[in-house]
């Protein structure tokens, strides 16, 4: 069935034939409200030739084709390949559209995200440092020295904690007065006074009961006390004691020429009339010695202290003799 061809048609197969054009897109200048700018963009989007709604042939098609395309009116089987490839364009282009139509304060909102996101990084890197940071091999260094002082500070707890229950044993076992001898004199300044002269020998036992250490045991001197008067006074050495092990220990405690100052009025040294021998003398032999021991090396080294107090009588007839001291002595 045969139409009739009308004006618009014939004049369109009679114009010469010329390439077609792709369609292009027009973009309105941006605004920074986002709703005007999607108006805008939709009003521009329509504005455009391909976008435009097809319009009824006639007589003034021809007016409106010259003022949608720039050159030639191409024939009307370029204009259906070109608005066929302007329609493939368009539905390809898409997002090339939506890049386009994204206006500045878009793009600076995009911006700052992004640089929201990397300063969320940094933090993020940031707490993550530290001992994390450091190489693998630094840090398995690092956790060996750590448990391996943790473990020596746990093990030479465990020795302290084990040898305070060793502590050395000391006992006083006897004294001996070889002299003891009470005359008149003078003293530093030449004053007048009685004068003291003693001398004895403490005789004691220590023992180590440590065993998995040595001591090393010193001591204040050894003194003799009449009242509050010191009367005499000795010096024990030094010594290093082996583990279970014990040894005896001599003391030898001296007086030589003490002034009393009345303060031994009452004391005698020589016998009285008809032979009587003088009173024995109440005296207070005290003596503080020291054990340290060395449990690993110089770390671990606890001291023991032994204070002991005897109450001894001095016979001027038993001079020479030992006297026992075993159960006069309390450890205070």
């Amino acid at each position: 069935m045969h139409h009739a061809k009308t004006d618009s048609e014939v004049t369109s197969s009679m114009a010469p034939s010329s390439p077609s054009r792709a369609p292009y897109y027009v973009q309105s200048p941006s605004h920074d409200d986002g709703e005007n700018h999607s108006k805008t963009a939709a009003s521009s989007f329509h504005s455009s030739p391909a976008a435009s709604p097809p319009r009824s042939l006639g007589n003034h098609s021809r007016e409106s084709s010259s003022s949608r395309f720039s050159g030639k009116v191409p024939s009307a089987g370029s204009s259906r390949r070109g608005v066929a490839g302007g329609g493939g364009k368009r539905g390809g282009g898409g997002g090339g559209g939506e890049a386009a139509r994204r206006s500045p304060w878009m793009k600076e909102a995009a911006i700052e995200e992004e640089g929201l996101l990397m300063e969320d990084d940094d933090d993020a890197d940031g707490r993550a440092g530290g001992f994390s940071a450091l190489p693998k091999k630094v840090r398995y260094g690092l956790a060996f020295v750590s448990a391996f002082l943790v473990l020596f500070t746990f093990f030479a707890l465990i020795l302290w904690g084990a040898s305070r229950n060793q502590k050395p044993v000391v006992s006083v076992n006897s004294v001996t007065f070889h002299s003891f001898v009470i005359q008149a004199g003078t003293d530093a300044s030449l004053v007048p006074t009685e004068m003291s002269t003693i001398n004895a020998t403490v005789r004691l036992t220590f023992r180590n009961t440590g065993s998995f250490f040595g001591v090393h045991v010193t001591a204040q001197p050894v003194t003799l006390y009449y009242s509050q008067l010191l009367m005499a006074s000795g010096d024990m050495k030094y010594f290093y004691q082996p583990r279970k092990s014990q040894r005896k220990v001599a003391v030898t405690v001296v007086g030589n020429k003490v002034p009393l100052y009345g303060g031994g009025a009452g004391l005698s040294s020589t016998p009285g009339p008809k032979g009587v021998p003088p009173p024995p003398v109440p005296l207070q032999l005290t003596l503080r010695i020291r054990a340290r021991a060395l449990v690993l090396g110089k770390l671990v080294k606890p001291r023991f202290y032994n204070n002991v107090q005897c109450s001894v009588r001095l016979d001027t007839t038993k001079l020479g003799k030992a006297i026992s001291l075993k159960k006069s002595c309390t450890h205070v």
